[in-house]
């Protein structure tokens, strides 16, 4: 593997890339196969771009249009599925999907009302099957809960359909890749401390499936993903947190090497069933609720104080068993100074996450010097970009 240090040692100037969105007038029918999954043009989203500046380029391919650069990173997440990759001039490009779907009745008044509304479907053993922000859209005005191909972080037992659906969006989000082999890190969790699971089974399917596009499939733990994209400036030292939806990754690392990495099964979906519970509404309106821009430290009503209450249980739940986990490791390094905490995810990216992180943790004795808690600069993206790191660095 080449330096990480070339790939993350960078500055990332925040741009706009508006992607075009898909013509409301093409959308047709499209039976899909469980043995071969058919792509389509999911919607797309205005994602933001970033430059990195290397001292070594990593080898580029011409597309026609324009060169990229070879290696891809994907952030397969419980809520979101997020790529991206480098183009000649440096451009990091993201792509991004939310990470779910729902199933409604297959007649001609909705495939109308879907084409007018410029939603693209599957149809599925009789049934039209809407994925990613337009399937969370549709389940909340129906007050339906959508469905998940992923569950506590990891390919959910409980779907049928889980593997065609991922096969689906993976294809949407990655395409084809630019020469045969193309090497593709993707986030997969570490092994969670407080569930009996393994991931063995979740990595060996993605990777499958990548390996079925043509890509050559390497996984990275979420945390250590992280580091790689938020600490080239603490020498790649700190600790890393993805705020997932199914899972809180954790990684204490020292000069790039993981010392300490774990997972627990608790994220933002553990939020939403909870405070849905307390409410009597789905969990899909309750993930609502916390992306409409509240902040935890100043709770107005009823259902803010319900996420501030589970927001702040799950900062101090994870906390907790850093410190254990830290206490009870036997080859844990010596940091000679004070360390960064930062913090990833979509989860993260509430209203005064920060600082409710902050005040959980002066109640606790940490057992290392920490200089600060941060978010990471694009806490949606930092994942892929520490995957993407990975793969360039690996494809000089």
């Amino acid at each position: 593997m080449g330096d990480f240090a070339d790939y993350a040692r960078k500055d990332f100037d925040k741009k706009k890339n508006v992607v075009a969105s898909a013509d409301k007038n093409d959308q047709e029918d499209v039976q899909f196969n469980v043995e071969d999954a058919k792509s389509f043009s999911a919607p797309e989203v205005a994602v933001p771009d970033t430059v990195v500046n290397t001292e070594v380029a990593a080898p580029v391919v011409s597309t026609g249009d324009a060169a990229v650069a070879l290696g891809r990173g994907l952030d397969v997440g419980t809520a979101n599925l997020v790529s991206s990759f480098q183009d000649a001039s440096g451009n990091v490009n993201l792509k991004i999907q939310r990470n779910a779907f729902i199933d409604i009745d297959c007649d001609d008044y909705t495939r109308n009302m879907l084409t007018r509304l410029g939603v693209q479907y599957v149809v599925v053993n009789g049934r039209m099957v809407v994925v990613g922000d337009p399937a969370f859209e549709l389940a909340n005005i129906f007050n339906r809960n959508t469905r998940r191909p992923m569950k506590e972080g990891m390919i959910s037992p409980d779907e049928a359909d889980a593997l065609p659906i991922e096969k689906m969006l993976l294809e949407t989000l990655l395409e084809q890749p630019k020469t045969p082999g193309e090497i593709c890190y993707y986030s997969v969790p570490a092994e969670p401390i407080d569930a009996d699971m393994n991931v063995v089974y979740h990595q060996g399917v993605f990777g499958g499936l990548l390996k079925g596009l043509g890509y050559e499939p390497k996984p990275l733990v979420e945390g250590h993903a992280v580091v790689f994209s938020e600490l080239a400036e603490d020498d790649f030292t700190g600790i890393g947190i993805s705020c997932g939806g199914g899972m809180f990754n954790v990684c204490v690392s020292y000069k790039s090497i993981p010392a300490l990495s774990f997972s627990t099964s608790r994220g933002g979906d553990w939020i939403d069933r909870n405070v849905a519970s307390v409410l009597g509404i789905s969990s899909s309106r309750a993930c609502g609720l916390k992306e409409k821009g509240i902040d935890i430290t100043n709770p107005n009503g009823r259902e803010e104080e319900a996420v501030e209450i589970y927001y702040r249980n799950l900062i101090a739940y994870t906390l907790k068993n850093i410190k254990e986990s830290f206490e009870s490791s036997s080859s844990m390094p010596k940091f000679p100074d004070p360390i960064s905490i930062v913090c990833a995810g979509g989860t993260s990216m509430i209203g005064g996450f920060t600082e409710v992180f902050q005040q959980e943790f002066e109640k606790i004795n940490f057992p290392m010097d920490v200089k600060e808690i941060r978010l990471a600069e694009d806490p949606l993206y930092s994942v892929s970009k520490g995957c993407l790191v990975a793969a360039l660095s690996e494809s000089v």
